[in-house]
């Protein structure tokens, strides 16, 4: 799930607001990447952290960062916890947050559904020996 989640250029395979994504260089703290989200102008982010169970990534908005803390973690039951805590600072962060923040609310559970499916139909793929089409 986790290599999924960090594959951002198959982002738009799951999320349904991001029309593509780049990144400049590996999956890696400090690589800086653009998105652009369906309907909306490029913008460039930069990987803030990463861990083995967590990325941070911060997109760079005229006046604003809107930042996505990305946790992956085991549970007593043996399945995993999955959050995004999304957060907006700077001095125009009330405008993007009026423009943004409802729409963000309402898509990131779907998104990690999607993402969901995605990483367990890649998992028994790959135990079935078949491989992802593109």
């Amino acid at each position: 799930f986790f290599a999924r989640w960090g594959d951002m250029a198959t982002w738009p395979e799951w999320n349904t607001d991001t029309a593509w994504v780049r990144l400049d260089g590996p999956f890696a703290a400090g690589s800086t990447g653009q998105l652009k989200p369906k309907g909306g102008p490029t913008v460039r982010f930069t990987i803030a952290e990463l861990t083995d169970h967590s990325f941070v990534d911060v997109s760079h908005l005229l006046g604003a960062r809107l930042t996505f803390h990305h946790t992956i973690a085991p549970t007593a039951t043996g399945g995993s916890a999955v959050t995004v805590a999304i957060s907006m600072s700077g001095p125009l962060a009330r405008v993007w947050t009026a423009l943004l923040g409802q729409g963000l609310r309402s898509s990131v559970q779907a998104d990690l559904d999607r993402l969901a499916a995605t990483a367990e139909r890649d998992a028994a793929a790959a135990s079935s020996g078949t491989t992802r089409g593109v």
